[in-house]
């Protein structure tokens, strides 16, 4: 039997065969996918968030849906709808794309907020609520969305408590040039990922979940996840700093970081390495930076940056 450790780099050697642009972002949405998240790729079109979503897709032996959210989409269109049936007079609940193991909501910014809080019950329990009755989704379950700039023409930002339920939001930036002429050469969004297999079946993701969860947390790593909790929560710069619901996200992607890793232990460096990504979209500033695009994003990231080299590390 393949060690699990070995199983994750060999699913993150499929994604890069054909995504070809930052691997860190590989390693994010890796990260995500173990530590049960769902993962926000912001970026400007065309360098590559729909591939690297298909690849992790396709890199798994396990159900996938492509949602393109538009302005006219309607919540019933995602979660599905009830129709009656004359042969057996009852109503009859028809799944929408959402029921699948690995759901790519595409631009998700640009539908309106109506239709984006649809996916809310999903993303935070595993289920889907239709007239009145509630359907699981299967297991493992994860939603991949990409979204435009905000400053793009045409978008919605998305409520706060959309963002909240998504373990990272990160982008993706351009590829170098020797990545870049690689693309070129290998137009991996024509061939390439076409040819991908799976590598990994669901079981395997769920044992490799499990696994995350026994990662062993020292308490000073814990105590330092909450002090700096707490900085956020007391700087004079931020408006809303990281709930505990935050300060979970943080520490559960440190566990999946660490396995990413080929560890069963967590080091502060697996801390550090989330802060941005884990942190940066559930808090706000004076100005309501961290909610919009990535101007305000780089505002905020500044401030935590202050804020962790406030706090001695446990190293």
């Amino acid at each position: 039997m393949m060690d699990p450790y070995a199983k994750v780099g060999r699913l993150r050697e499929n994604i890069t065969r054909v995504y070809l642009g930052n691997p860190e972002a590989a390693d994010r949405l890796i990260c995500c996918l173990l530590a049960r998240g769902h993962a926000l790729v912001e970026d400007v079109p065309g360098v590559g968030k729909t591939v690297l979503a298909h690849a992790l897709a396709r890199s798994i032996d396990c159900t996938f849906s492509r949602i393109q959210l538009t302005p006219d989409l309607l919540p019933a269109d995602i979660l599905g709808v009830s129709v009656f049936s004359r042969e057996t007079q009852t109503f009859q609940f028809n799944k929408g794309p959402l029921f699948a193991n690995i759901v790519l909501a595409d631009e998700i910014n640009r539908t309106p907020p109506r239709t984006q809080t649809a996916l809310l019950e999903a993303m935070s329990e595993s289920s889907v609520t239709v007239d009145g009755r509630t359907h699981q989704l299967e297991q493992p379950f994860m939603v991949v969305a990409t979204q435009n700039p905000s400053e793009f023409e045409g978008t919605y930002p998305l409520p706060e408590n959309q963002l909240d339920r998504f373990l990272m939001r990160f982008s993706l930036g351009y590829p170098s040039a020797e990545d870049e002429a690689r693309i070129l050469n290998v137009r991996p969004a024509e061939h390439a990922l076409r040819d991908l297999t799976p590598v990994m079946t669901a079981a395997e993701v769920l044992e490799l979940q499990r696994l995350v969860d026994g990662v062993r947390l020292d308490r000073s790593l814990v105590d330092y996840i909450i002090a700096l909790a707490n900085a956020t929560r007391a700087s004079p710069d931020l408006r809303l700093g990281l709930s505990p619901r935050g300060s979970l996200a943080l520490a559960q992607a440190t566990r999946a970081t660490a396995v990413l890793r080929g560890r069963d232990y967590a080091v502060p460096e697996d801390v550090l390495w989330n802060v941005s990504s884990v942190c940066a979209h559930r808090i706000i500033g004076l100005g309501g930076a961290g909610i919009g695009g990535a101007e305000a994003m780089r505002q905020v990231g500044a401030i935590l940056t202050r804020l962790l080299d406030s706090i001695p590390s446990p190293a």
